[in-house]
């Protein structure tokens, strides 16, 4: 009988494409894949080699979610029978963990950040308490941990005495990529277009300052494709400075369109601010995507973006958020033009590849398989 895995977020499974990697690599190791997710109203459907099952819940946001999700979960787990359970972030942990500690299955965690330095439970103190009285009761007691990058594997190891297998969020590119103009989107070819891209387009990631920066940079044009917290104010300070002909906004799309209107840039944005520990330390997964649409990356200095642009020389880091200091690193870029970043941008995307990176997973899921 082949062995089950169930992995378990609280997204709605459709655009996560790092958990969908390791599902895929699951099933070509043999296992039985099940990935339980939730429904939400805008939902798209969903078809997967793999099994999958979305939770509908009268909550869809804040304590009552979560309480909800992780109830809901445990019941569904105890009822289930799976050999290895992968939690992916904190959020999933609790009914996780305890599921696992009644049937005695295994259970490796995957936490893609640093759960509680996430920007939206600071200024909060017993929303951010709750969080880590159950990452505290629980961390300490797991064997298999994964996170995505190296330095938010050592915060965890000062804090918990644990070593992490990283596993960055490189992705493995589609066979087909969606062939997607500028004309069909209403962006003239002559300008020389910005992209900022992904499910985390949301404060503090730099988009106000480069949209403030947007009227220094002559014939820039600035596309925004994805979802996040903060697209509603860009929405409304495009139409108060009259940028609505120079900024373009799309919905989040499947992988293979998004990474279409990826290739239409000329130079993708990473500007996360260093305002708490996880942005400091983040590595967005969109840096990935720019590297093997062979786009240069203008970036922020946060440690993890800053490293990789800086071995490969393949873009430029700004020195401060101040919309003038923005604007003269991207003039600079265009000035340069992307064939100069482009024989970095091909050594990177030799080396930083999915094929390479899963290694570390398909060790661990070998022996836990057994």
């Amino acid at each position: 009988m082949k062995k089950k895995a169930i992995i378990v977020t609280t997204n709605d499974i459709t655009t996560d494409n790092r958990v969908h990697r390791v599902s895929m690599l699951l099933l070509e190791m043999g296992f039985d894949v099940h990935w339980v997710g939730r429904e939400l109203p805008g939902s798209m459907p969903i078809e997967r080699p793999y099994s999958t099952r979305r939770f509908k819940l009268w909550f869809t946001k804040g304590a009552l979610f979560y309480a909800s999700f992780n109830l809901r979960l445990f019941w569904y787990l105890l009822f289930k029978r799976f050999d290895i359970l992968i939690c992916n972030d904190l959020d999933t942990l609790l009914g996780g963990a305890l599921a696992c500690r009644i049937k005695g299955s295994r259970i490796v965690y995957d936490t893609h950040e640093y759960f509680t330095g996430v920007p939206e439970i600071q200024g909060r103190p017993w929303v951010k308490r709750a969080w880590r009285s159950i990452e505290k009761a629980i961390f300490p007691k797991l064997q298999h941990i994964i996170t995505v990058n190296r330095s938010i594997a050592d915060l965890y190891k000062r804090e918990y005495g644990k070593e992490l297998i990283v596993v960055r969020n490189i992705a493995d590119p589609p066979g087909e990529v969606s062939n997607i103009t500028r004309s069909e989107i209403g962006i003239p070819e002559g300008r020389f277009l910005f992209i900022n891209q992904g499910t985390g387009i949301n404060v503090d990631r730099g988009m106000e300052e480069f949209l403030e920066a947007l009227p220094l940079i002559p014939n820039a044009h600035l596309l925004l494709v994805g979802s996040g917290d903060v697209l509603p104010r860009l929405k409304a300070m495009a139409a108060e400075a009259g940028l609505e002909d120079r900024v373009t906004f799309v919905d989040r799309q499947p992988y293979h369109r998004l990474l279409g209107f990826t290739k239409l840039a000329d130079v993708g944005l990473s500007l996360d601010k260093d305002t708490n520990i996880n942005y400091r330390f983040s590595l967005p997964n969109k840096v990935f995507d720019y590297i093997h649409s062979d786009i240069p990356i203008l970036a922020s200095g946060v440690v993890e973006v800053r490293s990789i642009v800086e071995k490969y020389g393949i873009g430029e880091i700004i020195p401060d958020h101040r919309p003038h200091s923005i604007a003269e690193k991207a003039k600079l870029m265009m000035l340069n033009g992307k064939e100069s970043y482009l024989k970095g941008l091909g050594q990177a995307r030799l080396e930083l590849t999915w094929e390479r990176e899963r290694q570390p997973l398909i060790n661990l899921y070998s022996t836990l398989g057994h």
